[in-house]
């Protein structure tokens, strides 16, 4: 990488590029450390137009940590709905109740005690820190990553955790310490709209182009290197939307595992046969009537991709028995119970007749 003196070339154009291009975002209006901290875990793996109606909605009805504590979890899955990754609204609510039970409901200013909160890594930390606290630390994302690599031509694999805490080290050494938050926030957005992750960087409208080694060498797209994930497990499956005019089934997922403790349609491993549907559905206790096959949907996880057929299936009216499926009006259940992204593409005929 860069000597410290050299990477701090880029403290002046950039900060002056941040300052007349940065974008107009709901969490930047007022980035309090509650609202900073519910932004970037949203943030996380997911666009910044997709999260903007998510975090509008979760902060006008969790408007701070303590009713983020005393949230009820089904409402909460709720609110987060679609989001995905639900494990990181889960440990958001037991970081919440530790800030309540230890700092008075106010996350610390203090970069290595919002490290012992649950869910609060690194780079979490780093950005309530510089933005909301205006401390003098680094937040390296995949943005952030991305243009250091290139402005520096650093080929090392950043897949590394040695060079990622390289990489914080000399950007603390760098970085304006009068102005943690805006440096921080404008490596990010460089990296978000001109740096880009997928085709060619915007390098004619980059603040820092004249210093950019990779820019010089025109081997932008070599950067940065990042060993591949191992490949995923396909996992097919059949997927029913089981309906009796006005209701609809759905499933509670195990308390641990993949999706825990969310609602889902019923489903089975395997691609199954119109017949092979129905018969499922009469061994499940039901009188089915009509049958129609769905579009096929895909879904992926971190090292799982789901391959789903689907059918939606009416049925001679439910009756409430002992097998701990739900049974529950169309309403009802599309208010009030956190349906996975992973089943989205069925979801529309929990209404929809046919």
């Amino acid at each position: 990488m860069l000597s410290e003196i050299q990477l701090e070339k880029i403290n002046e154009p950039l900060l002056s590029w941040f300052e007349t291009h940065k974008r107009v975002l709901p969490w930047r209006e007022n980035p309090t450390p509650y609202r900073v901290w519910v932004s970037e875990i949203m943030l996380q793996q997911t666009r910044v137009e997709a999260v903007k109606p998510y975090f509008e909605r979760f902060t006008k009805e969790l408007p701070n940590v303590r009713h983020l504590a005393e949230c009820d979890e089904e409402r909460l899955l709720k609110l987060w709905e679609g989001l995905g990754y639900y494990n990181r609204v889960r440990n958001m609510q037991i970081a919440a109740k530790t800030v309540m039970e230890e700092y008075q409901g106010k996350l610390p200013a203090d970069y290595e005690k919002l490290l012992t909160l649950k869910g609060i890594g690194h780079y979490t930390a780093g950005a309530i820190a510089s933005i909301a606290y205006g401390i003098p630390v680094p937040a390296v994302d995949g943005n952030v990553l991305r243009v250091i690599t290139r402005i520096t031509a650093d080929d090392t694999d950043i897949m590394k955790q040695a060079f990622r805490t390289q990489m914080e080290q000399q950007l603390k050494e760098s970085m304006p310490k009068e102005a943690a938050s805006a440096y921080n926030q404008a490596l990010m957005e460089l990296g978000a709209t001109v740096c880009v992750p997928n085709g060619e960087p915007d390098c004619d409208n980059c603040p820092v182009q004249n210093i950019c080694m990779a820019k010089k060498e025109g081997s932008q797209m070599a950067y940065p290197v990042k060993s591949k994930a191992k490949q995923r497990r396909i996992e097919k499956k059949t997927v029913f939307v089981i309906r009796d005019g006005s209701r609809v089934i759905l499933n509670k997922r195990p308390e641990k595992g993949l999706l825990a403790g969310l609602y889902e349609f019923p489903n089975v491993e395997g691609h199954l046969s119109e017949e092979e549907a129905l018969e499922y559905v009469k061994e499940m206790g039901l009188l089915p009537m009509r049958i129609q096959e769905l579009e096929e949907a895909k879904h992926i996880f971190s090292h799982i991709e789901w391959q789903m057929a689907g059918y939606v299936i009416k049925v001679a009216q439910l009756e409430e028995d002992d097998s701990g499926l739900l049974f529950l009006e169309a309403e009802d259940c599309i208010q009030n119970y956190p349906v996975p992204s992973a089943f989205e593409r069925y979801k529309k005929y929990i209404r929809k007749l046919f």
